[in-house]
């Protein structure tokens, strides 16, 4: 239907997850009303922000030069309206920003929000971009008069939270979008222009566009408006700056750590950046580019320029420069050359104060615990940052508590090391007690344990570290033959290695093609089997994340790895030298090793029977 042909008025049911957040903002976020100021004068902001870009390509659409945001309470009506110049919304844009919420974060903010603790409750709520449904906090009705600008038509927009909205043709003059709020009879503080003008003062006072609220029928100053990253350092406060960086995320807590500076010479820009003390919620799965600010002469360009890599996306901040045109194109930011050496420039800024707080180990560890797993991301897609990166990296141990760096781990290698020797999975409790790790603790060998996602993959694209190269345990065991047992002589294990030879044939024709292979080895201590990977494809965790990712990979099958001084081992080797058949305990062996590496066994069911009949057998080896 055109908008043109648009009924007068229409009835519209949010969609379901709208209903729900409705309740969940209304009801846990009660003593925290205040925010729903902050959320409207911040979409205001935007809403300017985003006209003055699109201006730059068509001047039809430039907003009024002194173009502010209008607070504006009527006692005698009991409403509180919030007025902006903005690019406004078409009818269509009015349904799709306001009654339905497409993101995949909104089940997780729901969750979220019901689960946190009452003093966290504040800054979710912007990070997921669902500030507007916080009026019905204060609002038990809520109108939006908005004009698209470049369009002729207004439109109404009109819901009391209580599961439907209408919306139908209006009038409005100029461009722009009013948020008509009926308070609450328990709501009459937000129609004082003295406690409104608090509100602001805390939350919006860095906006750089004019916030006014109306007093004694004029419109009066609420706000500051400076331009903060421009200020001299030494005149920038802890408090302001920490003021604007929650202004800039939507966000609660205090930076981690705080970057102003300006940089003069060929290249002049200013920046002022904040890396969190909190992670933040991605409320869109997947998004994984910068939302730095790029701003041209104090004006706001656009947060899509990507002034920093993906794996420092959680960098929250503003760069301001003299050197682009204030018309730069969309295009333009992809192509020219003062933008990707601004890019450079910052990166190298922000990994330099990383690597200043690193010397830092308990505040730096935190940091880590945040974020290490974004920032790995690096070494993947970056290579020329690999040497910068490296010394930032933390990691878990299998000889040691805490966090390891890399320094830390190359300064305990053993005589005969040659790698520095990683173990990747999915649970850490799992990695501290995989069989994998034996051979290396018998020996006295450190191994990192790396269990997010993305440390399947960098550790391939790293080049090496003080000399050392990476190399995953599991393809790591003729690097055991070199280092000599710790408390053992060669071969740890317990007790004589067994003749498996016949053991070994009994097996390979048992598993067939669900095996690439079955071998002894000498890198088992207290287990008796263990899978490796078999050749020219990807190891076994990285089958796992693929498969579960829906991708398409070769999967060979697994080998399967037997202990020759396990008891087990040893009992089975003596029955396959007698001719017994081994059908049974061969699969079971299988899915023990499947078991131990974090995987279910092939057939659940019929591993649950072979172990019930071994159980009922009374037998520590049955056939």
């Amino acid at each position: 239907m055109s908008e043109t042909a648009a009924p007068a008025q229409e009835k519209h049911d949010f969609s379901a997850e709208v209903g729900r957040l409705l309740d969940l903002v209304v009801h846990s976020l009660y003593s925290e009303r205040e925010i729903f100021l902050r959320e409207l004068v911040a979409n205001a902001a935007d809403a300017t922000d985003r006209r003055r870009f699109e201006s730059l390509t068509d001047a039809r659409l430039a907003p009024p030069a002194e173009a502010k945001i209008r607070i504006v309470p009527d006692k005698p009506g009991r409403t509180l309206t919030i007025a902006d110049s903005g690019i406004g919304m078409t009818r269509q844009e009015l349904i799709n920003n306001l009654g339905t919420i497409a993101r995949s974060g909104t089940r997780q903010f729901g969750e979220t929000l019901a689960q946190a603790k009452p003093e966290e409750r504040p800054s979710l709520i912007g990070q997921f971009g669902v500030g507007f449904y916080a009026a019905f906090m204060v609002a038990d009705r809520v109108e939006v008069l908005s004009r698209r600008a470049g369009s002729e038509e207004a439109w109404l927009w009109a819901s009391e939270g209580s599961g439907a909205f209408t919306i139908g043709p209006a009038e409005r003059a100029e461009p722009g979008t009013d948020v008509v709020l009926r308070l609450k009879s328990d709501a009459d503080e937000f129609l004082e222009p003295y406690r409104l003008e608090t509100i602001v003062r805390k939350w919006a006072d860095h906006i750089t566009l004019p916030v006014t609220i109306r007093r004694d029928g004029k419109d009066q100053p609420a706000n500051e408006g400076t331009a903060l990253w421009r200020k001299p350092k030494s005149e920038v406060s802890e408090q302001a700056g920490t003021e604007f960086y929650r202004h800039l995320g939507h966000l609660f807590d205090t930076p981690w750590a705080t970057l102003q500076w300006k940089a003069e010479g060929a290249l002049e820009f200013y920046a002022l950046l904040f890396v969190p003390t909190a992670r933040p919620f991605e409320p869109v799965e997947g998004e994984r580019r910068s939302k730095v600010r790029l701003h041209v002469r104090r004006m706001f360009i656009t947060d899509e320029a990507e002034l920093l890599p993906p794996w420092l996306r959680f960098v929250a901040g503003v760069v301001d420069t003299e050197d682009l045109p204030l018309n730069v194109s969309r295009e333009m930011l992809q192509t020219t050359p003062v933008l990707a050496r601004i890019r450079k420039a910052v990166t190298n800024r922000v990994l330099a104060e990383l690597k200043s707080r690193a010397k830092e180990a308990e505040g730096y560890e935190k940091f880590w615990e945040n974020f290490g797993a974004t920032l790995k991301e690096g070494l993947w897609e970056d290579a020329e940052y690999q040497k910068d990166l490296a010394p930032l990296l933390r990691f878990r141990s299998s000889t040691t508590d805490g966090w390891v760096s890399l320094a830390d781990y190359v300064g305990r290698m053993q005589p005969g090391q040659e790698a520095i020797y990683y173990l990747t999975g999915e649970r850490m409790e799992a990695l501290k007690n995989s069989p994998q790790l034996e051979g290396f603790r018998a020996r006295g060998v450190e191994v990192l344990l790396l269990a997010d996602p993305i440390d399947s993959f960098w550790p391939d694209r790293f080049e090496a570290f003080e000399g050392s190269k990476l190399r995953s345990v599991v393809q790591a065991a003729d690097d055991l033959a070199k280092i000599k047992p710790a408390d053992h002589g060669e071969g740890a294990g317990e007790g004589e290695a067994a003749d498996v030879s016949s053991l070994l044939a009994a097996l390979r024709q048992a598993l067939g093609e669900a095996v690439s292979d079955v071998r002894a080895t000498g890198r088992l201590v207290d287990s008796a089997v263990v899978l490796a990977p078999g050749g020219g494809g990807p190891d076994l965790q990285m089958q796992r994340l693929l498969r579960r990712a829906g991708r398409d990979a070769p999967s060979p099958s697994p080998c399967l790895e037997i202990n020759p001084r396990h008891a087990l081992i040893r009992l089975l080797a003596a029955r396959a030298q007698a001719g017994e058949t081994l059908e049974d305990s061969a699969r079971t062996l299988l899915d023990l090793a499947r078991v131990q590496d974090g995987d279910m066994p092939a057939d659940p069911a019929g591993f649950a029977r072979r172990v019930a009949g071994f159980m009922a057998a009374g037998s520590a080896a049955p056939t």
